[in-house]
């Protein structure tokens, strides 16, 4: 489980491409202090497993389902991602639960400042909109973000400067590709009444909070 809160960014050293299946080595510096072999990382928004680190990086691999999933296939030497180690229990959280599964891929339409912020808005499917709501979060290349604006088929979301800069959203431009991650809690409530399709009454949703 992470929180969206990237702590650093990472640089793509190397790539081994198999059948399907990728293996990364990531350089990185803040993230590798208490590495251990089996660590969660969120790279862009996926979760990884650590299978091997040294002092200033770590390899990881990607099954083919996440090859197939997100946008770490389109990834090159030298690239910079988003990382964030698993949340830890005794520190803060300042971002929102975010569990590094991947819903789908977003497509940045567009990027305007505004103010000290710069306002993106990006493509999505009608069911992953469905999930989410105005004000509430999204995970975008696992960066937890706030919706200012939503549509059936689209998102918008404003980042302040330090998010700016400190993320690859500062350098991704229009017709880039992102990962998106709904809020878990958007998706248990669409299931449940998916579920319950056609017998939605008041004493229902009393009963189930709401």
């Amino acid at each position: 489980m992470f929180t969206g809160i990237i702590e650093e960014l990472g640089t793509i050293e190397k790539m081994a491409k198999r059948p399907e299946a990728i293996a990364f080595t990531i350089g990185a510096n803040t993230i590798m202090t208490d590495m251990q072999i089996g660590d969660s990382i969120a790279v862009n928004g996926v979760c990884l497993t650590v299978t091997s680190f040294t002092a200033k990086s770590f390899t990881a691999d990607v099954m083919p389902e996440t090859v197939r999933a997100t946008t770490l296939s389109s990834l090159q030497t030298g690239d910079n991602v988003n990382v964030e180690r698993a949340m830890a229990a005794n520190r803060r959280f300042g971002g929102h639960f975010v569990a590094g599964h991947v819903d789908e891929v977003g497509t940045i339409l567009r990027k305007r400042p505004y103010a000290n912020a710069v306002y993106f808005d990006i493509k999505i499917s009608k069911e992953a909109s469905a999930t989410c709501i105005p004000r509430g979060s999204i995970a975008i290349d696992g960066i937890s973000l706030t919706i200012f604006d939503l549509q059936p088929e689209q998102v918008t979301v404003s980042l302040i400067p330090h998010t700016f800069d400190e993320t690859t959203l500062g350098f991704k431009g229009e017709r880039a590709s992102v990962n998106i991650e709904t809020d878990l809690l958007g998706k248990y409530v669409a299931r449940k009444l998916q579920k319950q399709s056609g017998t939605i009454t008041t004493d229902f949703l009393r009963q189930n909070g709401f």
